[in-house]
């Protein structure tokens, strides 16, 4: 006869009943407290956004998504329609609407960002349907602007700019320094980078290592050159724990800080585009700086954790350099051929 199972009593079982939204991201729960003031408890949509945010992979992502999505439910609040009641109409003039949309560094927001908008609202009704919170996704049929896969707005630097940067960030303070050189000569993106902390650094067969979180959550050990371990040993002193690089009250660097950052330290290098420098701007040196030395583009493509070497080729700043233009050998070999044909 097979024993009947009966709930163990015990003092120390707690009877508390558990929410399962504790166990979301910080990014899920705090998209799902703005929503749910605004909508209240009862309404389906501040939960099933907060579940839809914490199924992404990286912080990084379900901090752009929920942005996003945010900017998508003022949109339809402001045009006085519930999100979960939203048609194509509506969303194919909130494309329109991010077309006039300004933009970070002036002119109009980008036609990648303008997709990015688009495609983390499709995300979320893709997932709505799924838990059959809606019928059908309002933006399965708009049309997306068209993204040049081999264009990036990031403008580069000189050889001499990235100099004059490093120097002013080595005078200016070693958290400084520690932060350019490292974004620089490993071209780690900045939500990475932000991401880690002090006992991340680590050895493996006689390198220094730090472990990068690249995009869709797959983990990447990357060697980091004796300069950088020189930088951040000198910037970190004898902290052992917490966040590789902090406030000055001992908090997390974020990103809009170090974004305003690099800019100081670029005007104080007196780069031209001071205004225009962010993060992404020395990885993008990377690239195109290692692609310049001849370093095979799989190697280039692999370091930088691209899936798509098309990717990789983008960001390469001296691809499309007017001094290799192929016009200037042709019409070399087109002036001797006229020469030699005039004798």
């Amino acid at each position: 006869m097979s024993a009947e199972l009966v709930p163990r009593q015990s003092s120390e079982v707690s009877t508390a009943r558990h929410d399962p939204r504790d166990d979301w991201p910080d990014e899920a729960r705090r998209l799902r407290d703005q929503l749910a003031d605004l909508y209240g408890d009862q309404d389906p949509l501040p939960n099933a956004a907060g579940a839809w945010c914490a199924r992404q992979k990286s912080a990084h992502t379900r901090r752009a998504y929920a942005r996003n999505l945010l900017r998508w439910e003022a949109y339809a609040r402001k045009s006085t329609i519930h999100p979960l009641q939203a048609k194509l109409p509506l969303a194919d003039a909130y494309a329109n609407h991010l077309a006039q949309l300004p933009g970070r560094d002036g002119g109009t927001l980008s036609e990648s960002g303008q997709a990015q908008a688009l495609a983390a609202a499709g995300s979320f009704y893709d997932y709505a349907v799924r838990i059959q919170v809606v019928e059908t996704n309002p933006f399965t049929h708009v049309e997306r602007p068209f993204v040049d896969p081999d264009y990036s707005p990031t403008e580069g630097l000189t050889e001499t700019e990235v100099d004059k940067l490093i120097t002013t960030a080595r005078g200016w303070a070693p958290r400084s320094y520690a932060l350019v050189t490292l974004l620089y000569l490993l071209g780690t993106r900045i939500d990475e980078t932000l991401a880690l902390n002090v006992t991340d650094l680590g050895y493996d067969r006689g390198h220094r290592t730090l472990p990068l979180r690249r995009k869709g959550g797959k983990k990447q050990p990357v060697p980091v050159p004796p300069i950088v371990i020189d930088a951040l040993q000198s910037y970190l002193g004898d902290r052992t724990e917490g966040p590789l690089f902090i406030t000055g009250t001992g908090e997390r660097w974020m990103q809009t800080g170090v974004w305003k950052h690099l800019r100081v330290l670029a005007r104080a290098a007196g780069i031209p585009g001071a205004a225009n420098i962010k993060p992404h701007t020395l990885r993008h040196q990377f690239i195109t700086d290692n692609l310049a030395e001849n370093v095979p583009l799989e190697r280039v493509q692999d370091a930088v954790g691209h899936s798509d070497p098309r990717t990789t080729q983008r960001y390469n700043r001296r691809r499309r350099a007017l001094d290799d233009h192929p016009a200037y050998g042709l019409a070399a070999r087109l002036a001797a051929r006229l020469e030699g044909s005039g004798d």
